[in-house]
């Protein structure tokens, strides 16, 4: 077949699997869109959360695009406000990670699927100015 149709919130919740399932839902579509070289992801960032963890990539560009919510995103030492349609690029190198205003954030991710190519920076993103 030349396509691939799946519902994304058919697509297996990762989050649980990595411990992140109180604050966020992270689903990668790739395998089950059978696609070889678009990575693609779609988060659900729960009321009040941040995401579980940063990360950056040594290659892949992003572009995120918030589908519902609002909240902010952290890029390195910049913190922005986002809301419904704002689309947003990130060069590989720059650190990024989400949160959630009141009601919730919900984000498509898409760019180059690079195995190996992502970095996850757990500790001490967001620090306590940031609140």
């Amino acid at each position: 077949m030349d396509y691939t149709i799946k519902n994304l919130r058919e697509v297996e919740d990762q989050a649980p699997k990595f411990g992140f399932d109180q604050v966020q839902e992270a689903r990668f579509p790739y395998r089950d869109l059978e696609a070889e070289a678009t990575g693609m992801a779609f988060h659900r960032v729960k009321p009040g959360q941040r995401q579980g963890f940063a990360h950056r990539h040594k290659q892949a560009e992003e572009i995120y695009v918030i589908l519902a919510g609002s909240g902010r995103i952290k890029l390195d030492d910049d913190i922005r406000e986002i809301g419904p349609l704002d689309a947003i690029r990130v060069a590989p190198t720059v650190a990024r990670a989400f949160e959630a205003g009141d009601g919730g954030l919900e984000l498509l991710a898409f760019g180059p699927r690079h195995e190996g190519d992502g970095e996850i920076l757990r500790e001490d993103f967001w620090s306590s100015e940031d609140f």
